[in-house]
Formats: C-alpha cells, structure tokens, sequence
C-alpha cells in the first residue's frame, strides 16, 4: 500500500455496540460500496481471539474494494493479521516503539487534540492525526473537545494528513471539511444507520461538494 496515496476523506470506524440487529461485515461492506474510503475496526470488550477473527474477516471485505483498513490500538491484531496500519492514543504504545514493531511502510494514525501533540506526532513519524472530539459524542464518553478553530490551527500547523473525529454526521460534516479537515472519521452516523450504503453515500455527496 502507497502510504502516500491513501484516502482519508471518509474515515469509517467501527462500533459493535451501534449496530442493532445488523452484520458488522456486511456493514462495512455497504459503507465502502457508498464511498467510504478508509476503515478502522475498533473493539474495547472483546476477547483477543474475538478481535482477531473479526478483524480477519473485515481486512478481507477492506481487501477486495482496496480500502485501508486499521486496528484501533491492538498492534498485536495488526501484526496478526497483517493489517495496512494502526491507531493509536495518547494513552497506547509509545509512536516510536510502534513503528519499530510494525515496520516503515504501515499506516500509523495517532489521536491529538492540541497543537502540541500534533506536532510531537508528526515529528515522531505518524502517516496522519486523528484530531478530537470537534463534537459531542456518544461513543467515547472521555474524549477532550477541540474547537473547530482548534482544528484549522492544528491542520495549519502540520503537514500530514488531518482527520477530524467526534460527532459528526451529515448536519456536521460540511464544518470539518470547511476547517481545513482532510477527512472526517464517522461512527455512529454510519454504523447506526439503517441504511449504510446511503449513509455513505449522502456524506460522501457533502465532501466532494
């Protein structure tokens, strides 16, 4: 995978918890079919063999639309199964200690939401930051809040690839982009709708706008 070619416009991430009665695969794979460009699974109260056998089967649908796909966190999952990356928090495995197990040309994403661990990330080799929460959001409860301004000066003050996180939907989206946001990373707007592949479809529509 060309790091340097990867789409980060619609940022799919996953959450089990937010799908009701629908098939996370198959989930996944309508959100591509409706434009999602990139896709990180992320499972916090799964076992190791769970996470593993899910994330094999989603690399496999990511695989086949030649979509990115990542591993939240686990860098023992990705080097498992040989994921394009990971991504990591303020809180994981230290950037240089997970380069160096995962390799030059793997995808490392890491979570900033001041200018100051954007910054460090960049310097410290990430492919990309993860910049958030710009909204409220149900699905991480702890999450700091960065303003969209916050976002502009973050996206002014680095090079790599910017992409916002937390509570966006099709009513936010529009923001982000408008901030300076490469992409936008989307949960529940995707993974709890009805209709995924719509879903995607209709935030697609807004970025390319």
């Amino acid at each position: 995978m060309d790091k340097k070619a990867v789409d980060y416009s619609l940022y799919l991430v996953t959450d089990r918890e937010l799908l009701g009665n629908k098939d996370l695969a198959a989930t996944v794979e309508e959100a591509i079919k409706g434009g999602t460009t990139l896709v990180q699974i992320r499972e916090k109260n799964v076992s190791t063999l769970d996470f593993f056998e899910l994330a094999l089967v989603v690399k496999q649908i990511a695989g086949k639309y030649n979509v990115p796909f990542i591993i939240n966190d686990r860098i023992d999952i990705a080097l498992a199964i040989d994921a394009d990356g990971v991504h990591i928090g303020q809180e994981d495995m230290p950037l240089a200690v997970a380069r160096k197990l995962l390799g030059p040309t793997k995808i490392i994403g890491v979570s900033a939401s001041t200018l100051e661990e954007a910054v460090k990330a960049q310097d410290g080799g990430a492919d990309y930051l993860g910049v958030g929460a710009v909204f409220p959001t149900r699905t991480k409860s702890d999450a700091d809040h960065v303003s969209l301004a916050a976002l502009r000066r973050i996206k002014e003050g680095v090079s790599v690839p910017v992409v916002a996180i937390g509570g966006i939907d099709k009513d936010t989206i529009q923001r982000v982009i408008e901030a300076g946001a490469d992409g936008a990373a989307v949960v529940s707007a995707i993974i709890a709708s009805a209709d995924p592949y719509q879903a995607a479809c209709n935030l697609r529509h807004i970025i390319k706008k």
